[in-house]
């Protein structure tokens, strides 16, 4: 689960981090480990923070400008720049220059940068939570806002700064190194714009860019896909990919004619990429609500969750996200994965491998009550056992070494 965290919350005033925010987020993380799953600590933000909201004596050709999340407003310079919306929240004026002030490590209270206090803020939070073997990695930052491309060496200046400050804090309270999670710009889905220039990197990063190609934004699903398998070669010493978001309206789920999220789940296996949807469940007062509120509508969110925003309730799970998203799935591998596939209708899933490691654990989800409709063909693999899980059952063996391959049909 990518697990959001707010800036605005966890350093409240500079060079003061709120404990008791990082408690609850300590609380969350230990609720899903119960599970058997893994956090990635996400520090989000969207068009830059709630601050940036026009206030009412504001005078604006467009609409007054909602504001969103992320910053707290003591790290907040916008030159005094209108609030005032301009076709996206990233071009109201005042969030573009409470950007650039962010990457020019404008001073700030205390007379420290606010990009170095952003880097000293995300070094806090990883060294509170490093030790956890549940925690996977940490997500730098949420859809930086660097347009110009003539200006993309300075996000990878701060990724380069980020990652050495990462390092340092794991090695203060003897953690292993976390995986670090980088995406490219805002701008990567929506104008097709490359990632960022390559930085001093090590072996335990992870390229997340978000595939929207095809769903809030312009283009082709397999386009995105592709161009993320090539930039993580080509850019990032082939980093593993895991896009940190995906997904659109769920009510395509519904449409018959509409495959968008059979065909991200058919590339996500293809490049064995990881990938977190947009989102789990969605609050009718969520910053992306604002729009509709505003507008008179009765919000509708995104999410796996049917909710009543004129009643503000929960109403269910939907039947239709629900079925395309579960489905057959390898949850661990003994060791590199070389082949995934699976049918389109979730009757048959095959994966292989050829350097596992012996005595590592194959874990295959499988969405039925009942083991035994089931088939399993395998090899390279030891006795194969079940248990129910989540919605499911659960089936795992041991590799015996070497070369591996696993098919199961129902």
């Amino acid at each position: 689960v990518r697990l959001l965290l707010s800036w605005s919350r966890v350093e409240p005033s500079p060079g003061e981090y709120d404990e008791a925010y990082l408690d609850e987020i300590a609380d969350s993380i230990a609720m899903l480990r119960e599970r058997s799953v893994y956090t990635l600590i996400d520090l989000h933000q969207d068009a830059w923070d709630a601050s940036l909201a026009a206030p009412p004596d504001e005078v604006c050709d467009t609409r007054p400008a909602g504001g969103w999340d992320g910053a707290p407003e003591w790290a907040t310079f916008d030159g005094g720049e209108p609030r005032c919306e301009r076709f996206e929240r990233e071009l109201v004026p005042a969030v573009r220059a409470a950007w650039l002030a962010f990457f020019d490590d404008t001073e700030g209270p205390g007379g420290v940068g606010i990009r170095t206090r952003y880097v000293e803020m995300f070094a806090h939070v990883v060294a509170r939570f490093a030790n956890d073997d549940s925690v996977a990695g940490f997500d730098l930052m949420n859809e930086p806002n660097q347009f110009a491309p003539e200006n993309a060496a300075t996000l990878s200046a701060f990724y380069e700064d980020a990652l050495r400050a990462m390092r340092a804090a794991e090695a203060e309270v003897g953690a292993p190194k976390r995986l670090f999670f980088f995406e490219p710009s805002i701008t990567w889905a929506a104008l097709n714009l490359p990632g960022p220039p390559p930085f001093e990197q090590d072996d335990q990063v992870v390229y997340s860019p978000h595939i929207y190609q095809g769903g809030i934004n312009p283009g082709i699903v397999e386009d995105g896909y592709a161009k993320a398998a090539d930039e993580a070669a080509t850019l990032y010493e082939g980093a593993p990919v895991v896009t940190g978001e995906w997904g659109s309206s769920p009510s395509r789920a519904a449409d018959p004619d509409d495959d968008f999220f059979e065909r991200h789940l058919s590339e996500q296996d293809r490049y064995r990429f990881g990938a977190a949807i947009w989102t789990w469940r969605e609050a009718c007062g969520d910053a992306h609500m604002y729009s509709q509120a505003r507008d008179g509508l009765v919000p509708m969110v995104y999410g796996f969750f049917e909710v009543n925003c004129e009643t503000n309730s929960i109403e269910g799970p939907r039947a239709a996200l629900v079925d395309v998203m579960q489905k057959m799935t390898v949850r661990f591998a003994p060791g590199a994965l070389s082949e995934v596939d699976w049918a389109a209708d979730d009757t048959r899933l095959e994966a292989s491998g050829a350097s596992a490691t012996a005595g590592k654990r194959l874990e295959v989800f499988v969405p039925t009550d009942d083991p035994s409709s089931v088939q399993i063909v395998a090899s390279g693999l030891g006795s194969i056992d079940s248990v129910p899980w989540f919605g499911g059952t659960l089936f795992y063996a041991p590799a015996a070494g070497g070369t591996w391959s696993i098919r199961i049909t129902r």
